[in-house]
């Protein structure tokens, strides 16, 4: 009997953010698809004890790279260390992201700067550069973690998150339809509340824990949604049947009416 070949077998997966969360269930999901990794965030310690977890359990090769988004060069020094290490990258997830609490003017401009270079500007800048490498070889697949808060209006003390999301969604949508006929497939992965570290790091862990636990997702339902949506060429996939049908009835409300079910929402889990 032949053995049967790992969907991965002999492509390379990039995942940033990945030491918690999402990121993390990627990780894991394209290790157990036989992907090759490389796993880039800030905290060396805890991508170096991932990788050797994968690697132990499941047999592929995992590389790290510690570099901070937050870094306007960072995305440069990925690729340049990529290509000293001779990877080329087939499969991108632009995971890497967090929160800010505050109303626009009571947050620092240098924090509002550094939370567009990770939330955007590290996204545009990393798909530009793996993108040609994936074309030339006629397959490619980006994920682009955005969220439901891209699809719905924002309310008061979240001023550049949903705009950031919703930036990501439109430009994967774009991209998709541009390389889709090429071979390479893009999608932006819109999940709602999702079970991570994101709102311990935001301090809203208390606000987020009185919340229904049917509106909670486990990332790697999540991450399997998304992996499903990508190699099926969907450019956009909202994860959970509340959140579907959340952002049906976004659609459906007059905007008055949805800006104010939003911001009423939003009081609920915002800490100032």
């Amino acid at each position: 009997m032949i053995a049967r070949m790992a969907e991965g077998s002999g492509k390379t997966a990039l995942v940033t953010g990945a030491s918690s969360g999402i990121g993390k269930a990627f990780a894991e999901l394209l290790a157990r698809k036989g992907y090759a990794l490389v796993l880039t965030a800030r905290r060396g310690d805890r991508l170096d004890a991932l990788a050797g977890e994968l690697t132990l359990k499941y047999g592929v090769t995992a590389h790290t790279i510690v570099a901070d988004l937050g870094e306007r060069d960072a995305s440069a020094r990925i690729a340049t260390e990529l290509a000293r290490r001779g990877l080329q990258i087939d499969f991108l997830v632009n995971n890497a992201g967090y929160g800010v609490s505050g109303t626009y003017l009571a947050v620092a401009w240098t924090d509002h700067e550094r939370f567009v270079q990770v939330m955007v500007n590290a996204v545009l800048d990393l798909t530009y550069r793996v993108l040609p490498g994936m074309l030339e070889r006629g397959w490619g697949r980006i994920v682009n973690v955005a969220s439901v808060a891209g699809m719905v209006p924002s309310p008061a003390g979240h001023t550049l998150y949903g705009a950031s999301k919703a930036f990501v969604i439109r430009f994967s949508e774009a991209l998709n339809a541009e390389n889709l006929p090429r071979g390479v497939h893009v999608t932006a992965l819109c999940p709602g509340f999702t079970w991570s570290e994101f709102h311990d790091v935001l301090g809203t862990r208390d606000k987020m824990n009185r919340l229904p636990g049917f509106l909670w997702l486990e990332a790697a339902d999540v991450v399997d949604e998304g992996y499903q949506a990508v190699m099926n060429g969907e450019s956009v996939v909202v994860n959970g049947r509340i959140y579907r049908l959340l952002v049906w009835l976004n659609g459906a409300l007059p905007r008055r009416v949805a800006r104010w079910v939003s911001g009423m929402a939003g009081r609920r889990y915002r800490k100032t």
